[in-house]
Parts: C-alpha cells; structure tokens; sequence
C-alpha cells in the first residue's frame, strides 16, 4: 500500500460527503465549521421532525481536538434550539445505540474515524442511529454551504446533559443479542489493541463480561495514537507479536472510533479487515440459515463464496460508505451487512458497524465450534484470495476535477485502448468504477473521506491483482 505525505493547506480540503465532514484541524475543520455544520443538521432536523426543539445524542472519539470541536458542536446544535445529550468520549455506534434509548430524533459524532491524528471530522446519525442515505446528506451539505440556518430565540436554547452510560448500555445491547455463556465457558485469553481511541473502555470492558483474560494494548484513550491507527497489518505488528507470545486464541484491533475491527488469529498471523465480515456473517448463518447479507463493491468476494455455502443465500452490493449498505440491508431485510474494512453492521444492535458485535460474534463462532478448531483452521476453511489496496494522492493526477475523465476511461472499455487487453469484462458505476473479470475484480474510486483516489483489486493471486492494477491504471491514464 503507498504512504502518503502530510497534507498540505492546498491538498487538505474539507471533506463532505455521505460520510459527513473532515478536514484538517486548525485549517479546514475548525470551530466555526464544526458549529456551522451541527447547526445546520440540527435546523435539518427541525424541519423534518417539526419540532422547535429536537434531541441530539452527541459523542466523539479520543483526539485531542475532539474535546474543542464538541465544545463547537454543542454550540451549533444550541443555537438552531435543539437539546443535546452529552456521552463524552465513546464508540460511534455507541451513539447510535444511544439514540434508541432516549428515544432521540438525530446524533452527531466528533470523529475521524482511521484518519491520522491532523484530522477530524463530523458524523450524522438520524433517529434510528443511521448515517442518513446519499440524497440527506447532500441536502445537509447544501444547507451548511448556504448557511441556511434556523437559529433560536433566547427564549428557546437549551443548556446540554450529560448521560455516562454509554458503555454499559451498549455491552448490555451486545450481549442480549448473542449467548455469552459458552464463550464464558472456553475463557478465552484475548489481545486487544484500541489504538488509545474511542473503543478503550468498552472494548475492554465487554471481552470481560464475556469472561476473557485480556492483554490490553494502547488501552488509555488520550487519542494519541502508539501507531497508524488505520487497522491494516502493517501498522498491527506489536499485536501479532503480542498474540503469538501470550499464546492467545486471538487477537483484536480497533480503529480510534470503534466502528471497524481487524484480526490476528492465534498464531500471530494478521487475518485482516476483510474477514471480519466473513466471519460474523458465519456465526449469523450457522444460528439462522440462509439470509440475506450486504456488503460493498470494494468488499472481497469471500462474503459470495461464503453465501454459496448456504443455499438460499444472497448478497447484496452497494456504494462504498455505510450508510448505504444500511439502507440496503433495511430495505431487504438483511441478517448482517458491513464493508470489508472490518466494519460489522447487525441491526438487532445497531445500524452502525461496530467492533463490539464484531468481537463478540468472532468469540461466539471459535466458543461454538463442534470441532473446537482453532481461528486459523476455521479462517482455513474459506476460500482464500489475494487482495491488494492502493491509493493515490489528487495532487498527483490532476486534483479532484481529474476524477471524471479517469472515471470515464474506465466505464467505457470498449472504446479505450485493448478494450482491457481483449478479455470480457463487467462493469458497475454504481460508485466509481468496478470492472469484474473471470478471475478478480478492480474498484477505482475517489474516498469520501480523503482526498485521495482508491484502486483495490483481487484476485487469486497477488500477481494477477498487480496485473488487474497495471491494467485498468494504464487505460485510465495514472499508470
């Protein structure tokens, strides 16, 4: 995977998209951008709702600019007359679980989710804990671009509440809806990295409701990262070591806002983010049968060979971005969605992935085993392909506005040069550009979250998913 540099002013823009808004702290997300754009959600959430005085459930993760930007937030929602719950420092789909239980009508999130620590963002929750779909969130971001926004009289502002009990409510959501008592049962011995975010507390405190002897790893949330924060093996080795030593059964790492997980199995091998998923959704079909799951184009085809396993299955795809794979999933009804990043979506818990359920359902699979096989045999078990993700910084091809044409190029194969070297190819525009060829697929797409362009491919093999890249990069032109 390529590095990237520390953006600068130029290349740092505020990023608004489904995914909400993140920007550097101190040039593009300040205070009077975070207060701008909570109060134009919350004056959104007036006119949808009706109410003069609608109730916002607001959390953040551990950066240190969280406390500031939150301060900002609280501020914006104030101003627009809505009334907000604080719950400090906790995961997102905490938030989202939060917003159940008071009953509320929207949640923001002060987070940037695996961004390094130069980032921060804000994150829209409607009140059945969702990221609001593509077309909501676009009318929010056009509100907060016109500053169209309704503020309240003196009269009529509200001061914030704290509620502290994010944590247990959110455990005790987990584990109302899997068994606990069998995992209690195997005493698991568990590492666990939360990258000092927002997952600290919780993580800790839920694999010791489930009965784990657990080694924590960077487990205070001062939000100063002990490494890349991203989940990805190379920024994971101190827990695969950890894993190996302890001789645990495996091992667990968070991202700063609690919403993605990867895994180590008990060898000390780095699984990965793409088989969070894939076994969650095998706990899930071996309790309920065939079912609908969800999952985006950038997600490995292991989730597809997995539904085959089980006959009646099927697997939608969606846009990249969690909010769509949840409306997806609410319109079919799905058992279990999420994206290959280790994101778990499980609605019985929430509409938000979720490293809690992640953990608790991986736990759930190894405790349950009739074979008491180990992770890496059970991970052994599904078909296994190579994947390989790059990015690409705008500044480099040409900035934001080079998107389309390189887009283009790719959508239209037929008229670009060797028509993809003759072979027979699928194309998706859904988001980006997916080409499917007979043995492994390619996704470009610009992040909703950086200002980068993403290039995954898969394949069987890691020299076929580098030829897939060289392919499609020379016929969109950033070979």
């Amino acid at each position: 995977m390529t590095t990237q540099t520390p953006p600068q002013a130029a290349d740092a823009p505020l990023m608004l998209s489904v995914s909400g808004a993140r920007g550097i702290v101190g040039r593009t997300m300040t205070p009077a951008v975070a207060a701008d754009f909570a109060a134009a959600y919350g004056s959104h959430v007036k006119d949808l709702t009706g109410k003069a005085d609608p109730l916002f459930c607001l959390g953040r993760d551990s950066r240190p600019s969280g406390q500031m930007l939150t301060a900002a937030v609280v501020a914006g929602l104030t101003a627009a007359g809505c009334r907000v719950v604080e719950l400090g420092i906790v995961t997102t789909p905490t938030v989202g679980v939060m917003i159940g239980k008071h009953h509320a009508d929207a949640g923001m999130v002060v987070t940037a989710s695996h961004n390094p620590i130069i980032w921060n963002g804000l994150k829209c929750l409607d009140s059945n804990g969702l990221a609001p779909p593509p077309e909501i969130a676009q009318q929010i971001i056009e509100r907060f671009k016109a500053r169209d926004i309704g503020y309240a009289a003196v009269e009529d502002l509200h001061p914030a509440r704290e509620d502290a009990t994010g944590h247990e409510t959110h455990i005790d959501r987990v584990l109302a809806n899997i068994d606990p008592a069998p995992i209690r049962a195997a005493g698991f011995k568990v590492v666990l990295d939360s990258v000092n975010g927002a997952g600290c507390v919780a993580g800790r405190m839920l694999l010791e409701a489930l009965g784990c002897e657990v080694i924590h790893l960077n487990g205070e949330p001062t939000g100063i990262f002990a490494h890349t924060p991203e989940p990805t093996a190379e920024n994971l080795t101190d827990l695969c070591r950890a894993v190996k030593d302890a001789r645990a059964a495996c091992g667990f790492a968070q991202d700063p806002d609690g919403d993605r997980l990867a895994i180590v199995d008990e060898t000390g091998a780095y699984i990965g983010e793409e088989y969070t998923l894939v076994l969650a959704a095998k706990r899930l079909l071996d309790q309920h049968g065939p079912a609908i799951l969800a999952a985006n184009l950038s997600t490995s085809r292991m989730i597809d060979d997995l539904a085959a396993q089980y006959p009646g299955s099927k697997v939608l795809r969606t846009a990249v971005g969690e909010a769509n794979v949840a409306a997806a999933m609410q319109q079919a009804g799905a058992l279990v969605g999420g994206e290959g990043n280790g994101g778990v979506i499980y609605p019985p818990v929430c509409w938000i992935r979720d490293s809690l359920t992640a953990m608790a359902l991986t736990l759930s699979l190894l405790a349950d085993d009739p074979r008491n096989e180990s992770l890496s045999k059970i991970v052994g078990g599904v078909p296994r392909y190579s994947m390989i993700k790059k990015k690409l910084d705008l500044t480099n091809i040409g900035g934001r506005d080079a998107v389309p044409g390189i887009l283009e190029r790719l959508s239209t194969p037929k008229k670009a040069s060797g028509s993809f070297f003759g072979e027979e190819v699928e194309v998706n525009t859904v988001d980006g550009v997916r080409i499917d060829f007979a043995d492994g697929w390619v996704h470009v797409r610009p992040s909703n979250t950086e200002p980068i362009l993403r290039l995954i491919a898969e394949a069987q093999t890691e020299k076929r998913a580098a030829e897939l890249i060289d392919q499609v990069a020379e016929i969109a032109g950033i070979g």
